[in-house]
């Protein structure tokens, strides 16, 4: 067996392969199916090969991000200008800190306060409901709101009015005149 193959400048001798013992064996029906298989049995298909391109907004993107990286990297700090940091300490006015000092002493009589010297004492409910005269006075005076409210001017009878007017007699002016 002295079959030498050439792939790609390079010499391989028929040592270098395994023996035919070292070879895995294969079933002998699939071993028989493979021997008998037509290749014209398969169709023709086209393949298409996808090939996924970044979008123009990806390039964009992409061109945005080499170009700060390269400025990051081509940075002179030399061209930066010097500059002075003043650091500026508010303090408190004597308000602000009296203020404080009123809250302060505030809550720590607060979380100071002894609950043992306040003495006991019970707890009067009182009803806040009005009484039943009340409630039916309220009743009245609500349904003669609603009949002055509701009142009805067409159920009126049509009367005429008579204006009586007696004028006083000449004799009684003259009588009030003269007193």
């Amino acid at each position: 067996m002295g079959i030498k193959l050439e792939i790609s400048k390079m010499a391989c001798s028929v040592s270098d392969t395994p023996a035919l013992k070292d070879l895995p064996k294969v079933a002998t029906d699939l071993k028989s199916q493979l021997e008998a298989f037509n290749p014209s049995c398969l169709r023709d298909v086209d393949t298409n090969e996808k090939i996924v391109l970044p979008s123009a907004e990806d390039v964009a993107q992409e061109k945005q991000h080499t170009a700060l990286l390269q400025d990051l990297e081509h940075f002179q700090s030399s061209s930066l200008k010097k500059t002075e940091t003043v650091e500026k300490n508010i303090l408190p006015n004597a308000i602000d800190v009296a203020t404080e000092k009123t809250q302060k002493s505030l809550f720590d009589g607060i979380e100071k306060f002894d609950s043992s010297q306040l003495k006991h004492t019970e707890t009067q409910e009182k009803n806040p409901l009005p009484d039943k005269d009340a409630i039916e006075a309220e009743k009245e005076k609500n349904k003669f709101l609603n009949g002055i409210e509701n009142f009805d001017p067409t159920k009126l009878k049509h009367t005429e009015t008579c204006e009586k007017n007696p004028l006083p007699t000449k004799d009684v002016i003259e009588q009030e005149k003269t007193a």
